[in-house]
C-alpha cells in the first residue's frame, strides 16, 4: 500500500502559513476600516428604521382620519334624502292658511302635529351635525349659494341675498346641499358685481 492509502480517513490537514495570510487580507483590512463600515451601516439601519417608523405613524394617522371622515360622513346621501322630508313639512306648514288654523280644529291639530315632527327631525339633525343655511340678508357665497335670479331696485348692495328659494344645509360644515337664492343686482346701494354664470 502506498502512504495515501494508509492516513486515516479522518485525519485533519493543519494550515499552513500561506493560508491564514490570505484569510486575514480577505477580511476587512485594519480594525479602523472594520469599525468605519460597521459605523456607517449602522447610521444606515437606523436611518431606515427611522423613516419607517415615520410611515408607519404617518399611516396610521391617515388611517384614524379616514375613520373618522367615514363616522361623520357616511350619512351624507342619507341626509341629503331627509333634507327634502324637511322642504316637504316646511311646506305643509306653509300652506295652512293662518286664520284655517283658528276656525278648523282638525287642520290646526294637522299644523300642530306636523310642526312636531318638524322639530323632532331638526333636533335629529343637530344631533348629526346637520345645519340650515339660510341666507337672507347675507353676502352672495358661491361656496354655499347657487343663484337662481337676480332682482333690481331693491334698495340693497350688490350681491346680497334678497330672496331664498330653498335653504341649504351643511354637514360637519361640509355643504351638504347649497342654497337656492336671488341676489340684489347692483343699484343705487353699490357693491360689486356677482358673476351668476359661475
Amino acid at each position: 500500500m502506498s502512504e495515501e492509502q494508509n492516513k486515516p480517513a479522518d485525519a485533519t490537514v493543519e494550515p499552513t502559513e500561506a493560508t491564514a495570510d490570505t484569510a486575514n487580507q480577505t477580511d476587512a483590512g485594519s480594525p479602523e476600516d472594520r469599525v468605519a463600515k460597521l459605523e456607517a451601516e449602522v447610521a444606515s439601519l437606523k436611518d431606515q428604521l427611522l423613516r419607517a417608523m415615520a410611515e408607519t405613524e404617518n399611516t396610521r394617522r391617515r388611517a384614524q382620519r379616514d375613520r373618522e371622515d367615514a363616522s361623520k360622513f357616511a350619512v351624507s346621501s342619507f341626509a341629503k334624502e331627509l333634507v327634502s322630508v324637511a322642504d316637504n313639512l316646511r311646506r305643509a306648514l306653509d300652506a295652512v292658511p293662518a286664520e284655517g288654523r283658528e276656525q278648523d280644529d282638525v287642520l290646526k291639530g294637522l299644523a300642530v302635529g306636523v310642526e312636531a315632527t318638524e322639530r323632532q327631525l331638526f333636533a335629529a339633525f343637530d344631533r348629526a351635525g346637520i345645519k340650515k343655511l339660510d341666507p337672507a340678508g347675507e353676502p352672495f357665497d358661491p361656496n354655499f349659494h347657487q343663484v337662481m335670479f337676480e332682482i333690481e331696485n331693491t334698495g340693497k348692495a350688490a350681491g346680497t341675498v334678497v330672496q331664498v328659494l330653498q335653504p341649504g344645509y351643511t354637514i360637519h360644515g361640509r355643504l351638504l346641499r347649497e342654497a337656492m337664492v336671488g341676489v340684489a343686482k347692483g343699484g343705487d346701494a353699490g357693491g360689486q358685481h356677482v358673476d351668476t354664470k359661475a
